[in-house]
């Protein structure tokens, strides 16, 4: 979660006059609940108790991250995206519902390839607070982003072993040798180094 402290003035504004970061807090807050309404979806549509089970704890964690991303928003008074809220409420209906007609392969393979592009999203969120100096968030985004990156892990597990895959792979450049991302969970880099992850997308300074 963010900090209780209240931000100075001068750190508000300058989050609020930073776009790029604004948009992409906005926009993880309603997409993380485009993921949540899609996983309830895609959970219902399956009959192995176990796999359920797994579902439902990521839809969870995608809760978590909604009121992670809220808490960050309401310390610097950054209000909350009808535009995105609607849109992405939209999505994740529409993708909820699909998955009871589409297969299990479908559902589980654009879950792993959402995922992967969801890991640099916080750790890109991560470097632009630290152009403006700003640290205070580095632990919770950290821990999402490597969350994120567990879920991706997860659905590739799924998928893996299917004569599908290397089709989709080839089409929707996602999959056991691409991925959207360049975490790797057994070396990982330091809480301190995290905005070093994703280098080529968004921008500001890692350090």
């Amino acid at each position: 979660m963010s900090s209780a402290s209240t931000p100075s003035p001068a750190a508000r504004a300058r989050v609020l006059a930073h776009r790029p970061l604004v948009r992409s807090l906005q926009r993880a807050y309603s997409a993380e609940r485009a993921a949540s309404l899609a996983y309830i979806g895609h959970a219902a549509s399956l009959r192995d108790p176990a796999a359920k089970a797994r579902i439902k704890a990521i839809e969870q964690d995608e809760w978590d991250h909604r009121r992670h991303v809220l808490g960050i928003l309401q310390h610097y008074g950054i209000p909350v995206s009808r535009r995105f809220e609607i849109q992405y409420y939209w999505i994740g209906q529409v993708i909820a519902a699909s998955c009871h007609v589409i297969g299990w392969f479908m559902p589980y393979f654009f879950a792993g390839k959402l995922e992967s592009g969801n890991v640099c999203e916080y750790f890109v969120m991560m470097r632009h607070f630290r152009s403006l100096g700003i640290r205070e968030h580095d632990a919770v985004l950290y821990e999402m982003g490597m969350k994120e990156k567990e879920h991706e892990i997860y659905f590739l597990a799924q998928v893996e072993q299917s004569r599908l895959l290397p089709w989709f792979e080839k089409v929707f450049a996602w999959g056991r040798a691409r991925s959207r991302n360049d975490v790797d969970l057994e070396r990982k880099y330091a809480l301190e180094d995290g905005p070093l992850y994703c280098p080529r997308q968004g921008g500001g300074s890692a350090r």
